[in-house]
């Protein structure tokens, strides 16, 4: 696929595109401080092959998108104590500029409303945008995702200082640290190849690396804390979907997404961590085109 740019909410963003654009359309937003890419070529064409227009864009201050080279990056460890105290923050932008983006997304391509499908960071965008304007969302889909409950499990230490670690300068350096990263929170069940984790990794490295936005994409998180009275008002067909081995995103944020929203299904998959595993593919293809389909 091509990228193509659009301007959306005042930010340049990056997309591409999969299927006919007649057919219904399934937006997919990614996770804190990831490449569109990341979305399985196979997941999208299958998506498509199932009869819907399939758009996956790279978030503000990620891959090919705008940069907000002019904000510094915050202090994390200072905002989640901050965060913890009750006290206001100071943040270059909310995941609610970010849930705006993605309508000026649909807007730029015409898209009046949309499936909307979030992983990670993804998915508490999609709950806002879901919340927010429900007469553009369809179905809304949220993977391995929370509600940002502070009651919530969090990662473990050993977890989180990876996830914090900025690796040493270099292609090789990011490599590695990326690897023991995904030996840290991918599924235990369904372990990619090394060397086909290793190309992916280097394609997400050459496409664009950008440390500095995943800080500020990390601090948009933390000021945004529970959302839990906006899934409560969530009124559009909802799937959640979680690994049961997630240790970034423990399962507990997934069936606690689940129980604020009503009506919504729950799906949870054994051997799944916070990855989306090549082999669990087809189910996910499946699971969102019926739930899409029975939506319209």
């Amino acid at each position: 696929m091509t990228e193509q740019f659009v301007h959306a909410n005042g930010v340049k963003l990056a997309y591409e595109e999969f299927g006919s654009s007649k057919d219904p359309a399934i937006i997919l937003i990614m996770g804190l401080a990831t490449q569109m890419i990341a979305w399985p070529e196979s997941f999208c064409e299958g998506l498509a092959n199932e009869g819907f227009r399939v758009v996956r864009f790279d978030n503000r201050d990620n891959g090919l998108s705008d940069k907000f080279h002019h904000a510094r990056p915050p202090n994390i460890p200072l905002a989640l104590l901050r965060a913890r105290m009750g006290l206001p923050l100071s943040v270059p932008y909310t995941l609610r500029d970010m849930a705006d983006d993605t309508l000026g997304l649909l807007d730029a391509l015409s898209i009046e409303q949309a499936h909307v499908v979030g992983v990670s960071m993804g998915g508490m965008i999609g709950q806002l945008v879901t919340a927010l304007y429900p007469q553009r969302v369809q179905s809304f889909t949220s993977i391995m995702s929370s509600s940002g409950d502070r009651k919530l499990p969090a990662a473990s230490a050993k977890v989180s200082a990876a996830m914090l670690r900025r690796p040493r300068l270099g292609e090789q350096a990011y490599i590695e640290h990326r690897l023991k990263v995904s030996e840290l929170i991918g599924s235990p069940a369904f372990r990619p190849h090394p060397e086909e984790l290793k190309e992916k990794i280097l394609r997400s490295f050459r496409r664009s690396y950008y440390p500095e936005g995943a800080l500020r994409q990390m601090a948009a998180i933390v000021e945004s804390g529970s959302r839990v009275k906006l899934l409560q008002s969530i009124c559009r067909p909802t799937l959640v979907i979680h690994g049961k081995h997630d240790l970034l995103v423990p399962v507990e944020a997934g069936i606690d997404t689940a129980r604020h929203i009503s009506g919504a299904r729950l799906k949870l998959f054994d051997g799944m961590g916070h990855d989306l595993p090549a082999p669990l593919l087809p189910r996910f293809t499946s699971l969102i085109s019926e739930h899409a389909s029975a939506a319209q």
